[in-house]
């Protein structure tokens, strides 16, 4: 393959945001990332894993999902749905939306 094939078949790897689902199973399976392992700025996030798509976890979705968990009104939830306002890192806030209560 030439440099030109290359660049025409090469795709960016991105990983989604779990914003980005309509609905999330509480039972969807989530796995650890390392990114830019080795390096000073390594960090780790969580991703969801639905279907070949990872979809990045925000901590403060998994913090809402164990406070609604433990909230007898819905604790018994089967999913749920992240609503994501701002468009930057720093303004950027997620709530949870509990699902089939």
């Amino acid at each position: 393959m030439n440099m030109k094939e290359a660049a025409e078949a090469y795709e960016k790897k991105t990983t989604l945001n779990i914003s980005d689902l309509e609905n999330v199973p509480l039972n969807v399976q989530l796995e650890e990332r390392i990114i830019r392992k080795g390096e000073p700025d390594e960090f780790t996030i969580t991703v969801a894993i639905v279907g070949e798509e990872e979809y990045r976890v925000p901590k403060s979705v998994l913090g809402q999902v164990q406070a609604l968990l433990a909230d007898s009104r819905t604790k018994n939830m089967k999913a749920f749905s992240v609503l994501r306002t701002g468009k930057t890192k720093d303004d950027t806030r997620y709530q949870v939306v509990p699902r089939g209560v």
